[in-house]
């Protein structure tokens, strides 16, 4: 195989590569809003690192023209995905902050009961 064969070959390996980066982080994200939908954030955090390192070598060599308009699909896919992981996020915060407000109430009635049954003894 002569030079520009190798190098051919070589960027066309590279390219798929950054195909297949691509095609990962828009199924780790996809994973990530399921474990999100179901509740473990813990699972969705330990993702984030790795979907980020994927995602910059995605990047790390321009994009070539020939896979532009499937770069640019997978990114819009992968864009409204995090939407939803966003909007799930907010969803979360919501619900943890009105448990704690009704266990802030809890506490208070209790203590309140304590009191009232200490001051009628």
């Amino acid at each position: 195989m002569g030079f520009a064969q190798r190098k051919t070959a070589q960027a066309l390996a590279e390219h798929r590569g950054q195909c297949t980066l691509l095609a990962n982080v828009l199924l780790m994200t996809q994973e990530m809003v399921a474990l999100a939908e179901s509740g473990d954030w813990d699972a969705v955090a330990g993702m984030e690192g790795d979907r980020r390192a994927q995602l910059q070598g995605c990047f790390a060599a321009p994009v070539p023209p020939e896979h532009s308009e499937i770069f640019a699909e997978a990114l819009a896919a992968m864009l409204h995905l995090n939407e939803e992981l966003m909007s799930l996020l907010e969803q979360a915060k919501t619900n943890i902050a009105d448990r704690h407000s009704q266990q802030v109430e809890t506490r208070r009635g209790i203590t309140q009961y304590l009191d009232i049954e200490t001051n009628n003894r």
